[in-house]
């Protein structure tokens, strides 16, 4: 019998791509999400595949355990568990927002993280075998306009991912975060997105590649470029170190920790003057943008 993987947030954007290239790689999966009608969906779109889907939430701890227990419940041998999960998206200056904004976003985008990890390593860890993994959003490094409360959490989930990382090895399993460090490319907004975006496929492609260790295991993080193969990515954290020769990591072990800063300080320079030109082309190239202004 094939490995199973867990999807949590299976009909989110980034989840049905995970969904679709975990039965791809060959493995069965358990989509888990909280709307059956979107689940219906997913199930019409993979007809004749190994698909269980559950509607369930991992928003408090007590949702958690019992997902757990519908899963072992299955008696399927798990190969891995990718989180997917996002709560809604609300724009505005966190200034002008009330005062239990802030917490009220965190309970519901960091703390089911937690939740499901409670219950889920100890259930993968049973399987003796398979991954833990973790899909984060854009900001976590620096402050996202208008959405500043997103950067808050993508920089909690990081440094929940690292504990998580270093609390499992009670459990035997790996636990990593891949760090998602721009919008994403789909197939809705394809048209108009930066050429340096990943597609949700590639992002896909490496979180189910990740359940079958292919990352160092002492990396936390591991940064999705997106010039990089699902088999052929570097990690940026700061834990496990640099990974040597790696024709794509901007950091060169022979030289000082401040020129190894300035690189990559440079190197994200110009970066981001080639994600502005593509954003501009896009712009330009939009049939708003080539209207004729009304007199």
């Amino acid at each position: 019998m094939t490995s199973t993987l867990i999807i949590l947030g299976a009909t989110g954007c980034i989840g049905r791509a995970v969904v679709a290239a975990a039965i791809e790689a060959g493995h069965g999966v358990v989509a888990v999400a909280r709307d059956p009608a979107e689940l219906d969906s997913l199930r019409r779109k993979h007809p004749g595949t190994d698909l269980v889907t559950m509607a369930a939430s991992v928003g408090t701890d007590r949702e958690a355990e019992t997902l757990a227990d519908r899963i072992r419940d299955l008696e399927r041998p798990i190969g891995g568990v990718i989180v997917a999960i996002r709560g809604d998206v609300e724009r505005g200056r966190l200034l002008d927002k009330p005062a239990d904004f802030l917490r009220r976003r965190l309970d519901e985008d960091l703390l089911p993280h937690l939740f499901a990890a409670r219950h889920l390593l100890p259930l993968l860890a049973e399987s003796k075998r398979g991954g833990y993994v973790l899909i984060g959003g854009p900001g976590a490094e620096q402050p996202w306009a208008g959405y500043g409360y997103r950067s808050i959490g993508n920089a909690a989930l990081r440094m929940l991912a690292r504990v998580l990382h270093d609390e499992a090895r009670a459990f035997a399993v790996r636990v990593q975060l891949l760090a998602v460090d721009s919008p994403a490319r789909t197939d809705s907004n394809a048209r108009h997105a930066c050429e340096t975006w990943p597609s949700v496929h590639a992002i896909a492609r490496h979180a189910v590649a990740m359940t079958a260790g292919i990352e160092p295991p002492n990396h936390a993080i591991i940064r999705h470029n997106v010039r990089s193969a699902p088999l052929d990515v570097w990690s940026d954290d700061i834990d496990g170190g640099a990974v040597p020769d790696h024709p794509r990591s901007v950091s060169n072990p022979d030289t000082a920790p401040e020129q190894n800063s300035a690189a990559h300080v440079e190197a994200a320079a110009a970066q981001s003057s080639v994600d502005v030109r593509a954003l501009l082309r896009a712009i330009a190239s939009s049939p708003r943008s080539q209207e004729t202004p009304s007199p």
